[in-house]
C-alpha cells in the first residue's frame, strides 16, 4: 500500500467484522487447547487404570488451574461481548456463530467445573431463547447472582439452588405494545418496540398464574432454542444443576409453542394450537414436530449419563413439576405437564438402573397423584403406573423373580396409590394392576401380597365403578392365577374376597365373591397335600425366627395347624358375611359356608373341629340370634326400583328370622353327619347342651318360621343312631314302636332295606387330609352313659319348649289378644319329636316323665287356630278327620303304649296314666279345651261364615270330636288287652272309663256330633264284655264297689235321656236308635242279672227299677200319627219286660236274693198292668160322653187314643205271656203275693170288654183265655172234722 497516495477507504464495518472474526477466534482457540489437553490427559488417566486398575490415580492440579485461571479472567469479557452482538444480530449466520462460541464456553466451563461462568452462558441462551423481557423475570433471580459471583473470586458452590425463581413469570408492563397481524389474526404483544423489526413465527400464552395477555417468538428465538437443547443433549453430562435453567426455559417454550405430552411423554402439537391464543406461522409448524423429537431425543439421551449427571436431571424435572403443581392450585386452567411428561420418558429410558431414581421418581409422582387439578394427578397416574408396567416388564439383570427387593420395590407405588382419595386414581391404578396381572401374573411371586393390597384396599364410598375393576381383578387372581402364587398369600386372597362380600355398592359383586369363596375352598380341597407341604415349611422358618426374637408365633388361629389355620380363616369370613345386614348375602354366604363344611370338613384335624364349633358355628349362631331378636319390625315397602317384596319377607326382622333358620338347620345337620368325630373333643355334652339351647330359644321365638324350623333342627338331631352291637336296628324295629317313617327321617328318610345311620360313611368323613385314617370306634363301645345323658338332655329341652309354647296365657279377659299363639305344624313337629326321642330315653322313663308328657300333649291339642288360617288347617266340618296334630298326639301315646306293652313288668304302672289321658281327651267331644281365657268360635262359624274385612281376627276352636273318638277306640282296644293287669284293677280304670262315657251318654242327642254317643254306646258295651267278668272275680276285694253305681247311673242316664230327638229324625234312625236301646238291655240280661250273686244287692235293685221303668212306654209328643206306634220304642219296651219276665219266673231260685229279685220283678210288672189297665177303662168310658170336638181337638185326640190303643195291646200280651209263664212255673216258685196280684187282674179285664177297637178286643181274648187254667172249684176246707 506504500505506493497509494491516499490510503484506501474502510468499510464502515470492517473494523466490527474484524473485532467479531478474532472474538469468535479467541474463543475457538482456548476451548480447542484446552480441550485437547483434557483429551489427552483423560487418555493418560486411561492407561494408568489399565496398568493398575486397583490404583486410583489423580491428575496434577497445576495443569488444571493455569486452565481455569485462564478462563476465569476471560469469561466476564467473552460473555458481555457475545451477549450484545447476539441481541444486536439479525443474520441466522452470526447468530449461530455467536451461539455456538457461548455453547463451547459453557461446555469447556462445564468440563471445568466452573460452575459461575457454565450458568452465566447458558442463562445467556435461555434469555436469547425467550422471548424479549420475558426472561427478565424468569431468570432475573439467577442474573443477580451470577453479577455477584463475577465479583468474587472463583467459587466451586452451586448456585443453581435459586436458579430460577418459584414465582411466575411476569410480563414488563412498561413497555409499549405492538400490534402484529399474523395470518390473518391481530394479536397484541407484549414487547419492546424496538424489537419489531424481527420476523415473529409464533404467538402464545405466558405460563404464568394469572392470564398475561400473550407473547412472541421470533425466528432467533427458536434458533437459540436449538442450540440450547443441542447444548442439553451434547453436554448433559458437565451442566450438573444447570439443568433447572435449561429445563425451566425448554418447559416456557413448550407452553408458549402449544405442545402436549402424549403416549410415554413425548410431546406433540396439542388441541391448545386450534386455540384463539396460540397462533403459529407456516414455518414454525413444520419445525414442530421436529423439535418435539429433539426433546424426546434429549430425555432419551439421558441413559448415557452417569448417575450424579442423572440425578440432577431428574432433581431439576421435580423442581419443575414442584412449581407447576404449585401454580395449578385453586385454578382449573391446563397445567404444564412438560416436568411430569419428561419423568416419565426419563424413567423408561433408565430401566436399566431404576433402582438409583426409583424412589425420588415415584415419590414426587405420587405427590402429584394427590393433586386437587384432575389433569395434573391424572398424568401423575399415567406416569406412575406406566413405570411399574415397564419396569415389571423390562427384561432385569438378574431377572426379577430372583431379585425379590427389585421386585417389591417396584410394586411399592403401586400399592401407595390405594392411600390416595381421588376416584380416577383408584380406577387407574385398579387398570394397571389388571393389565399387570393379563401381562405379568405368572411371574409376580412374592409381590403378590402387594398386588392383593392394591385389589382388597376398596371401601364402601369409592362408587360401582372402581369395585367393579377392582373386582375384575380378584376373579382373574382366582380363576387363572390361585396355583402360581405362593401359598401364604392364599389367606390373603380370602380376605380380599370377603371384603368384596362385605361392600354395600354392588350387591351382585357381594353374592358373587361368596361363590368365588365356594371355589377358593375347592381349590384348597383339591390341592390339599401341596398345600400344607408348602405351609408347613414356611410355619417352620417363621418359627425359627420367632424362636430368635424370642418372641412368640403371631398369626390367626394358633396353634392350628397352618392348612387347618386357612379353613379357619376361610369359615371366619364366611360367617362375617353371615351376618351382613342384606339379606341375599346372608342367604347365600350362609348356603356356601355350611356346604364348605360339609363337602371339605373332613381335611381339618380333629383338634380344628374345636375351633370350629365354637369360635364359628356357635359364634355364628349367637350373632344371627342376637341380630333376630333386635331386628326391626317395621315394613320394607321395596326392596330398590321396581322389586316388589313378598309379605313374608317385608320387614328386616323377618329377613332376619330367614337366616336364623338357616343357620340353625346347618348347625343341626354338621351335628348330624360329623357326630363321632365331634365326639371325640373333649366337651362334645357342653357343645350339645349349647346346640339344644339354640334350638330351645329358637323355638319359643315369636316368628312361625323360625320356630318351626328350629323343631326341624330338633327332628335332625335326634335322627343320630346309636350304634348297636348286633346289625344296626333297621327302620322296622321303629315302626314296631308304632312310629311312622316320616317320623324317623323327615329330612332323608332311609331307603329300604337300610340300617339307620350316618349318611356318610365313616372312612370318607375321617380320613384327615394327609392321608392319615382315623378309624371309627368299634360298634357299641361308644360311653352308654354319656349317650345316656346327651338323650335325657334333649328331653329336658323338649319339656321346656313344649311346656312354654303350650301354656295357655295369663291374665287378661277374652277379649285381649294374646302375644302369641303357636301355629299347629309347630305343634305338629314338637309332638312328632317325642316318639324319636323316647326311643333313646324309654328306659329311664318315668311316671313322672309321663305326667310331664301328658301336660303338653293337652297343653297342644287345647290350643285354637287363627281364623284366617282355619281353611288352610281345618278339614271340612262334615268330614270326620284328625288334623296333623291330632294324629302325632295319638300316635304318641301309641308308641308309649307299644312300649309299655313289652317293657318290663315296672313299666306296666304306667298303664292307668295312659287312660286318663286318652279319657281326658274322649271328653273333648262334649267338652271342647278351654285355652287360658281365649275366648273361640266354633270351627263350623269360621268354616261357612266368612270373616268381615277389617274385623280383629278371632280363634276358631278345633273339631275334637273325630280325635275324640279316635281316642276312645285307643281306649277300648287298650282296655280289652290290660284289663287284667293289676295297675288297671287296682287304679279303677273301668270305673274311670264309665264316668267318662257317662257324659256323651247322658248328652245323648245333645252330643255336637251324632256319632259320639252311637260310639260311646258300642265302646261301653266292649268295655263291659270284658270288663264286668274282671270285676266279678274281684268283688270280695272291694275295688270294684264304686264302680256297679257309676255303671248303674249310666244305664240310667242314656236310656231314659233329657234330650230330645231332633225334629228331623226319621222313622228309619228312630228304629236304629231304638236298636242301640236294646242292646244295651241284653247286655243287662246277659251280662248282670245272670250273675247278681256277685254283684251288690243296691245295683240289682237299681236295674230291676230301671228295667220297670223301662217297659212302661214313653214318647215324644212331637210325632205324627203315622209314628206313633213306631216311636214308642215299643220294641225297647218289650225287651225290658221280657227281661223282668225272664228273672220273675226263674225256677232256679239258689239263694234268698235271687228269690227277691223275681220277687220284685214280678210285683213291679203286675203293678204297672193294673195301672195302664185302669187308665185305659176309665179313658175309654170319658171318651164316649164327650161332645163332637174341633178338627184341631180331634186330630190330637185320636192321635193320643192311638198311644193308648198300642198300649194297652202291648200289655195284654205281656199279660197273656206272663199266664204262660205262671202255667210252667211249678206253683212253690211263686209267692201268695205274686197270686193276688195276677186274680185281682181278672176284673179289671173284664171291664175292657166295652172297648171299641177290634185291636184291643183281639188281644183281650188272648189275654183272658188262658184264666181258664186257674179257674177251679173252691176246695172244701174242712174245720173241727165238718166241711
Amino acid at each position: 500500500m506504500l505506493d497509494k497516495v491516499e490510503p484506501p477507504s474502510i468499510p464502515e464495518g470492517y473494523a466490527m467484522s474484524v473485532a467479531f472474526s478474532a472474538l469468535l477466534d479467541l474463543v475457538r482457540g482456548i476451548t480447542s487447547m484446552i480441550e485437547r489437553e483434557l483429551a489427552k490427559e483423560e487418555e493418560e488417566a486411561a492407561v494408568r487404570r489399565e496398568a493398575n486398575p486397583d490404583q486410583n490415580t489423580q491428575p496434577e492440579p497445576g495443569a488444571h488451574l493455569v486452565w481455569e485461571e485462564m478462563v476465569s479472567t476471560c469469561w466476564c469479557g467473552l460473555l458481555a461481548a457475545l451477549s450484545l452482538l447476539l441481541d444486536a444480530s439479525t443474520d441466522e449466520t452470526a447468530t449461530e456463530s455467536i451461539l455456538k462460541a457461548e455453547l463451547t464456553v459453557a461446555a469447556l466451563c462445564g468440563r471445568l467445573g466452573l460452575v459461575t461462568p457454565r450458568d452465566a452462558f447458558i442463562t445467556a441462551i435461555c434469555k436469547a431463547s425467550l422471548p424479549p423481557h420475558y426472561a427478565l423475570t424468569v431468570l432475573s433471580s439467577n442474573t443477580a447472582n451470577l453479577n455477584n459471583k463475577a465479583k468474587k473470586t472463583a467459587s466451586k458452590t452451586a448456585p443453581l439452588a435459586k436458579a430460577t425463581t418459584t414465582h411466575p413469570p411476569k410480563m414488563s408492563r412498561g413497555n409499549t405494545g405492538a400490534s402484529y397481524s399474523i395470518q390473518g389474526q391481530s394479536v397484541q404483544i407484549i414487547s419492546s418496540s424496538s424489537e419489531s423489526h424481527q420476523q415473529v413465527v409464533a404467538v402464545g400464552q405466558p405460563l404464568s398464574v394469572q392470564p398475561q395477555g400473550t407473547v412472541v417468538l421470533t425466528a432467533k428465538n427458536i434458533q437459540c432454542m436449538r442450540t440450547l437443547l443441542n447444548l442439553a443433549h451434547c453436554h448433559g453430562a458437565v451442566l450438573g444443576t444447570s439443568w433447572q435453567l435449561v429445563l425451566a426455559t425448554l418447559q416456557h417454550l413448550v407452553w408458549i409453542l402449544g405442545l402436549k405430552p402424549g403416549v410415554g411423554g413425548a410431546l406433540k402439537p396439542g388441541r391448545a394450537v386450534e386455540g384463539p391464543s396460540t397462533v403459529l406461522t407456516t414455518a414454525v409448524m413444520t419445525d414442530l414436530p421436529v423439535i418435539a423429537n429433539i426433546l424426546s431425543r434429549l430425555f432419551e439421551s439421558s441413559q448415557y449419563l452417569d448417575d450424579v449427571s442423572l440425578h440432577h436431571l431428574i432433581n431439576a424435572l421435580c423442581s419443575l413439576s414442584l412449581e407447576a403443581v404449585e401454580m395449578a392450585y385453586g385454578t382449573n386452567k391446563e397445567p404444564s405437564l412438560f416436568a411430569v411428561a419428561k419423568l416419565l420418558e426419563t424413567g423408561l429410558v433408565n430401566m436399566d438402573r431404576i433402582e438409583i431414581l426409583w424412589r425420588p421418581l415415584t415419590g414426587h409422582l405420587l405427590e402429584v397423584c394427590q393433586h386437587p387439578n384432575a389433569r395434573m394427578r391424572e398424568w401423575g397416574a399415567e406416569a406412575v403406573t406406566s413405570l411399574i408396567k415397564a419396569g415389571l416388564a423390562y427384561k432385569h439383570n438378574p431377572p426379577l423373580a430372583q431379585n425379590q427387593r427389585l421386585q417389591l420395590l417396584l410394586l411399592n407405588p403401586l400399592k401407595e396409590l390405594s392411600n390416595v382419595l381421588h376416584a380416577d386414581i383408584r380406577q387407574k391404578q385398579l387398570e394397571s394392576v389388571l393389565q399387570i396381572l393379563q401381562s405379568q401374573g405368572d411371574s409376580l411371586g412374592p409381590g403378590w401380597p402387594l398386588v392383593l393390597g392394591v385389589i382388597g384396599a376398596i371401601r364402601n364410598d369409592q362408587g360401582e365403578s372402581l369395585i367393579r375393576t377392582a373386582f375384575q381383578c380378584l376373579q382373574l387372581v382366582v380363576t387363572d392365577f390361585l396355583p402360581t402364587m405362593p401359598c401364604a398369600c392364599l389367606q390373603i386372597v380370602v380376605d380380599v374376597a370377603g371384603s368384596f362380600g362385605l361392600q354395600n355398592q354392588e350387591l351382585n359383586i357381594s353374592l358373587t365373591s361368596i361363590g368365588l369363596l365356594w371355589n377358593i375352598s375347592d381349590y384348597f380341597f383339591q390341592r390339599g397335600e401341596a398345600i400344607t407341604q408348602e405351609l408347613e415349611r414356611e410355619e417352620a422358618v417363621l418359627q425359627k425366627q420367632a424362636q430368635e426374637k424370642g418372641e412368640p408365633l403371631n398369626r390367626p388361629f394358633h396353634p392350628a395347624p397352618p392348612f387347618d389355620c386357612l379353613w379357619l380363616c376361610l369359615y371366619a369370613k364366611l360367617g362375617q358375611l353371615c351376618v351382613d345386614p342384606r339379606p341375599a348375602v346372608r342367604k347365600s354366604a350362609g348356603q356356601t359356608m355350611f356346604s364348605t363344611i360339609a363337602a371339605h370338613g373332613t381335611l381339618l384335624q380333629q383338634s380344628t373341629w374345636h375351633i370350629v364349633v365354637w369360635k364359628v358355628l356357635f359364634h355364628l349362631l349367637d350373632c344371627v340370634r342376637k341380630s333376630s331378636t333386635t331386628a326391626d319390625k317395621e315394613k320394607i315397602e321395596s326392596g330398590g326400583g321396581n322389586i316388589l317384596i313378598h309379605h313374608s319377607r317385608d320387614t328386616a326382622e323377618k329377613q332376619w328370622a330367614e337366616t336364623w333358620v338357616l343357620t340353625l338347620a346347618g348347625v343341626a345337620r354338621i351335628f348330624n353327619t360329623r357326630r363321632y368325630l365331634l365326639q371325640q373333643l373333649g366337651d362334645f355334652f357342653k357343645a350339645w347342651e349349647v346346640l339344644l339351647d339354640h334350638i330351645q330359644s329358637a323355638a319359643l321365638s315369636k316368628n312361625s318360621e323360625v320356630s318351626l324350623a328350629a323343631l326341624k333342627s330338633f327332628q335332625e338331631i335326634l335322627q343320630i343312631a346309636t350304634p348297636v352291637k348286633d346289625s344296626a336296628m333297621p327302620t322296622d324295629a321303629l315302626a314296631a314302636m308304632g312310629v311312622s317313617p316320616v317320623l324317623i327321617d323327615p329330612l332323608s328318610a332311609p331307603g329300604p332295606g337300610r340300617p339307620l345311620l350316618r349318611s356318610d360313611s365313616m372312612l370318607e368323613r375321617l380320613t384327615s387330609y394327609n392321608g392319615a385314617e382315623l378309624q371309627a370306634p368299634p360298634p357299641g363301645e361308644e360311653s352308654a352313659l354319656e349317650d345316656a345323658a346327651l338323650w335325657w338332655s334333649a328331653w329336658n329341652t323338649w319339656y321346656r319348649t313344649g311346656t312354654d309354647s303350650t301354656r295357655p296365657p295369663s291374665g287378661g279377659t277374652g277379649t285381649d289378644r294374646p302375644s302369641f299363639v303357636p301355629s299347629q305344624p309347630f305343634l305338629t313337629a314338637l309332638v312328632q319329636i317325642f316318639p324319636a326321642l323316647y326311643q333313646h330315653i324309654k328306659t329311664g322313663f318315668s311316671m313322672e316323665d309321663l305326667r310331664k308328657l301328658g301336660v303338653i300333649l293337652h297343653g297342644a291339642v287345647s290350643i285354637p287356630i287363627s281364623s284366617d288360617a282355619s281353611p288352610f288347617i281345618l278339614p271340612s266340618y262334615t268330614e270326620a278327620v284328625l288334623t296333623s296334630l291330632q294324629e302325632a298326639v295319638l300316635t304318641a301315646l301309641h308308641v308309649l303304649q307299644k312300649a309299655i306293652c313289652v317293657g318290663p313288668e315296672n313299666l306296666q304302672v304306667m298303664y292307668p296314666a295312659v287312660f286318663e289321658q286318652l279319657l281326658l281327651f274322649v271328653e273333648f267331644s262334649c267338652k271342647p279345651p278351654q285355652y287360658g281365657k281365649l275366648e273361640t268360635k266354633h270351627v263350623a262359624n269360621a268354616k261357612y261364615n266368612q270373616i268381615q274385612l277389617f274385623a280383629p281376627a278371632e280363634w276358631v276352636a278345633l273339631n275334637y270330636v273325630p280325635f275324640a273318638e279316635r281316642s276312645l277306640e285307643v281306649v277300648v282296644d287298650l282296655y280289652h288287652k290290660t284289663a287284667c293287669h293289676k295297675a288297671v284293677i287296682n287304679e279303677k280304670v273301668l270305673q274311670n272309663i264309665i264316668k267318662t262315657l257317662r257324659m256323651p251318654l247322658g248328652l245323648k242327642y245333645g252330643c255336637p256330633s251324632e256319632s259320639t254317643w252311637k260310639l260311646a254306646v258300642s265302646s261301653l258295651l266292649k268295655v263291659l264284655s270284658t270288663g264286668l267278668p274282671v270285676a266279678r272275680q274281684h268283688t270280695s276285694s272291694g275295688k270294684f264297689d264304686t264302680m256297679w253305681p257309676e255303671l248303674a247311673n249310666a244305664f240310667e242316664d242314656f236310656l231314659f235321656t233329657k234330650s230330645t230327638p231332633p225334629d228331623n229324625v226319621s222313622i228309619q234312625e228312630f228304629q236304629k236308635n231304638e236298636a242301640i236301646d236294646v242292646e244295651v238291655v241284653q247286655l243287662i240280661s246277659t251280662e248282670i242279672l245272670p250273675f247278681a250273686i256277685f254283684i251288690p244287692k243296691d245295683f240289682v235293685g237299681q236295674i230291676m227299677a230301671m228295667l220297670n221303668k223301662g217297659s212302661i212306654h214313653s214318647q215324644s209328643s212331637s210325632f205324627t200319627e203315622a209314628e206313633v206306634d213306631v216311636r214308642m220304642r215299643e220294641e225297647f219296651s218289650k225287651v225290658c219286660f221280657e227281661t223282668l219276665l225272664q228273672f220273675s219266673f226263674s225256677n232256679k231260685v239258689s239263694t234268698p236274693q235271687e228269690g227277691y229279685i223275681s220277687r220284685m220283678a214280678l210285683s213291679v210288672l203286675l203293678k204297672r198292668s193294673q195301672d195302664v189297665l185302669r187308665r185305659y177303662v176309665d179313658d175309654e168310658r170319658l171318651s164316649g160322653r164327650c161332645p163332637l170336638p174341633s178338627g184341631q181337638r180331634m186330630k190330637l185326640d185320636c192321635q193320643l187314643l192311638r198311644q193308648q190303643v198300642t198300649e194297652i195291646i202291648f200289655v195284654l200280651k205281656a199279660i197273656s205271656t206272663l199266664m204262660d209263664s205262671l202255667k210252667k212255673t211249678q206253683p212253690e216258685n211263686v209267692d201268695g203275693t205274686t197270686w193276688a196280684q195276677v186274680i185281682a187282674l181278672y176284673p179289671t179285664l173284664v171291664e175292657c170288654i166295652t172297648c171299641s177297637s177290634s185291636e184291643v178286643s183281639s188281644a183281650l181274648k188272648e189275654a183272658m183265655g188262658p184264666f181258664k187254667d186257674f179257674m177251679q172249684p173252691p176246695v172244701s176246707r174242712v174245720q173241727n172234722g165238718e166241711s
